[in-house]
């Protein structure tokens, strides 16, 4: 692979230093000192200034109002988010959007693809199933009507029609199960929802918020943002809003895993600079703790650990973004990319509050958000050890010559 961004790859990440400048990480209260949620809703004037600089359209092609760019640009992009811990949903809202173009209809594409582009509507993805931790596919069945003359489907086990009031129609799924977890759920027009169905395959539905059948319940994240339930209780949903397309979930689970790796690598880098900036004035003895051989060489190993988060960002990115072949499927390099992210930002803040002293802790000063955004990113669509057992089911398939 070659590791030269091309120019507008970098001219993408240029308009994204621009618009963040002015974020602040603290421009809502600490989640240390807030019950429930620190704000309702997403950052919208944010959101809007993204839509200006044409940086929610970056993955669509230009009939649709884009840019063409790929997934590469798309972590650039996210890697300068995260430095402000950017309250967006940038990276959900680009991958379900770039699933829809790849995978979707032309229906589908027509309704929703522009106007998430100009940020008119938010979109969003369930992605970590029941729990967080079993397959997101898992938790959420799918059957579809294929009657032709648009006759009632098998009832419930409670006894009830499948989808409420009327008949179904022809080729209509129905979905029943529920989602945790799902980022920007209350903010978002549209849920993207994986769900299996009853011969083994994965589907992606196209959910509006509030339609019949769905309901969501408030979960709070260790950032503090609000996030969403999502219950499907026989949902019915359009056959034009169902994806079929072999591979669609798996694509679009791997461009989520590969953004959030993107995600803990620029926070991993601004929590860095700010413990450089501290040790270099911070003094002990009479003279900065910087200049101390023990906090060198802590300071050294999280370089090194951000060194191995971005090869592997990079490497699992140029896979996704040219479908090149590879010793192992794409997946392979996805879960490496993802077990140095996890392992590597964990390590990062927590060297961070140690060189910090209890001035790490202090809700005046940003580092502890930096520290619960870590940790939320360590966990988001798997933890280290669910990528290292994934790697492992891959190398036992695809055995190294």
């Amino acid at each position: 692979m070659d590791f030269t961004f091309t120019e507008e790859q970098q001219a993408a990440a240029e308009a994204a230093r621009g618009v963040f400048a002015g974020v602040a990480p603290d421009s809502v209260p600490s989640p240390a000192l807030t019950r429930g949620a620190v704000a309702e809703g997403l950052d919208r004037e944010l959101w809007a200034r993204l839509a200006s600089a044409d940086l929610l359209s970056l993955l669509l092609a230009e009939e649709f109002g884009g840019a063409g760019l790929d997934a590469i640009a798309l972590c650039l992009v996210l890697r300068e988010a995260s430095k402000v811990l950017a309250r967006v949903p940038l990276l959900e809202g680009s991958a379900a959007a770039a699933a829809l173009q790849a995978y979707g209809g032309p229906e589908l594409k027509a309704s929703l693809l522009a106007r998430a582009g100009r940020g008119e509507i938010v979109l969003t993805v369930a992605a970590n199933g029941r729990s967080g931790h079993d397959p997101a596919e898992l938790a959420v069945t799918a059957r579809q009507n294929a009657t032709a003359d648009g006759t009632a489907m098998t009832g419930t086990d409670d006894g009830r029609d499948a989808g409420g009031p009327g008949e179904p129609e022809a080729g209509e799924w129905v979905l029943d199960g529920v989602q945790t977890m799902v980022p920007w759920a209350y903010d978002a027009d549209f849920v993207l929802v994986p769900a299996r169905t009853g011969d083994g395959r994965s589907v992606l539905a196209v959910v509006a918020r509030g339609h019949e059948g769905v309901a969501l319940a408030e979960q709070i994240s260790t950032t503090g943002e609000r996030l969403g339930e999502l219950r499907l209780e026989s949902a019915r949903i359009a056959g034009r809003d169902v994806i079929t397309a072999d591979g669609a979930w798996e694509w679009l689970r791997a461009l989520l895993t590969t953004g959030t790796c993107a995600q803990a690598l620029g926070l991993g880098e601004r929590v860095l600079t700010m413990t450089s900036e501290y040790a270099g004035k911070r003094e002990q003895f009479g003279h900065p703790i910087a200049t101390f051989q023990a906090v060198a060489v802590q300071a050294a190993d999280r370089y090194i650990d951000l060194r191995a988060m971005e090869v592997t960002l990079w490497q699992a990115a140029w896979r996704i973004a040219s479908g090149a072949p590879g010793a192992l499927p794409a997946a392979g390099d996805v879960a490496v990319a993802k077990i140095w992210a996890a392992e590597g930002v964990r390590r990062v803040v927590q060297t961070a509050q140690h060189l910090h002293g209890g001035f790490g802790a202090d809700v005046d000063y940003p580092l502890h958000r930096y520290h619960a955004w870590a940790k939320h990113l360590e966990l988001s669509l798997g933890p280290a050890a669910a990528h290292e057992e994934a790697l492992g089911d891959l190398l036992a398939a695809h055995p190294l010559a």
